[in-house]
């Protein structure tokens, strides 16, 4: 296998369009990385131009200790796995695996060896004999697979591999190619819009929009230590919550409230010193819905603020109208009217809120992130 590197890559189409803006990056040999941001981002755009599938505008790209720039395709030795299958619907399994190594003219035992030992890896043993037509969605992305492993390439390219699949299938698919990697231990470059699929695959995952890549972090690292406003939005499902607010000093610490006051919370010591110099001015507050922990319904007659909420139960609690409720089973999906803004909180089952009532949700003061409203870089 092969480390893949990135060399300020560039890609500009014709007419201006930057696809992909001087992008740096390194991928280890036998790691898994995933490239994940919304559409138009130029997460795909950089896939292929690593399979040279697009040229490079400017910059280098390394798959080994080889500059790729020129090289063809079929001479890089890479092998890809395409969102639509790709699959050669007059030929058998075994056929549609076999058929590149026929065309580099490999010995007969050879390729019989290399599909069987892949079909054996994809439990598709049983397949081999019949055409894609006669395949469910899922077969079909383990035939493609498998007709990137037996080319037992140096690095595995995956463009959006799962995205025409259905809910149940993706996670089953997720884990089976996760266990693939681990199996094979190949160096792996993974292509999704759904950060869902990033975090639970990726060794490392390059967070990427506009052509720029925002951060690039194992998965755990990417949701704690988000480095700006996007990351912390993109990553975690539901999204995290982003409230603008004040930063006060009042008898000796801070305090994080907006205009209207319908939340008014202290700030966690930890926090204190790098969100000193923003006293008198505005950050971005957010915090996760899951650091929102259900407090209770607030007693009747609260006082009712102009921002929509109802003031703050306690010093870390935020009290507020419930607009939506979703039951997930396990979990409820909380959403409340705070100051125009919807917040969202994923409490426990326990209770069930009432729509148009208020409800209270202490507030992880300790888990909470702050933005600059202007470069929205992260704080803390």
């Amino acid at each position: 296998m092969a480390r893949v590197e990135l060399r300020g890559v560039r890609k500009v189409y014709p007419g201006g369009v930057e696809a992909v803006k001087g992008a740096d990056l390194v991928v280890e040999d036998k790691e898994f990385v995933v490239l994940v941001g919304p559409s138009g981002c130029g997460k795909s755009t950089m896939l292929r131009m690593v399979a040279g599938l697009e040229e490079v505008s400017e910059g280098e790209i390394y798959i080994g200790d080889r500059l790729v720039n020129e090289v063809p395709p079929k001479d890089r030795d890479i092998a890809m796995v395409f969102q639509n299958y790709a699959l050669y619907p007059h030929m058998t399994v075994y056929k549609n695996m076999a058929f590149g190594l026929i065309l580099r003219k490999y010995p007969r035992k050879e390729i019989e060896e290399r599909v069987q030992k892949a079909a054996e890896i994809l439990g598709i043993q049983d397949l081999l004999d019949r055409k894609p037509k006669a395949l469910s969605g899922g077969q079909r992305q383990r035939v493609a697979v498998g007709r990137a492993i037996v080319r037992q390439p140096k690095v595995f390219l995956f463009d959006e591999p799962l995205s025409n699949l259905d809910a149940k299938l993706r996670v089953q698919m997720r884990a089976e190619i996760s266990k693939l990697h681990m199996r094979l231990e190949s160096t792996m470059v993974y292509v999704t819009h759904d950060q869902v699929e990033a975090m639970t695959m990726g060794d490392r995952i390059v967070v990427m929009l506009d052509g720029v890549i925002q951060q690039v972090a194992d998965p755990l690292t990417l949701y704690n230590k988000p480095v700006n406003k996007f990351v912390a939005g993109f990553i975690g499902s539901p999204p995290m919550n982003m409230l603008e607010a004040n930063v006060v000093a009042e008898n000796g610490a801070l305090r994080v409230r907006n205009d209207a006051k319908s939340f008014d919370l202290a700030v966690d010591q930890a926090h204190r010193p790098a969100l000193s110099p923003y006293t008198g001015k505005k950050v971005i507050f957010g915090i996760r819905p899951e650091d929102l922990e259900a407090a209770g319904v607030q007693t009747p007659g609260s006082e009712q603020t102009p921002g929509g909420a109802l003031t703050s139960a306690s010093a870390n609690s935020i009290t507020a109208a419930v607009e939506v409720v979703e039951p997930m089973g396990a979990e409820i999906y909380l959403y409340l009217g705070v100051a125009g803004q919807t917040v969202t909180a994923r409490i426990k089952s326990e209770q069930e809120p009432e729509v148009n009532k208020p409800f209270s949700l202490n507030v992880a003061m300790d888990r909470a992130h702050y933005f600059d409203p202007q470069t929205e870089r992260a704080i803390v």
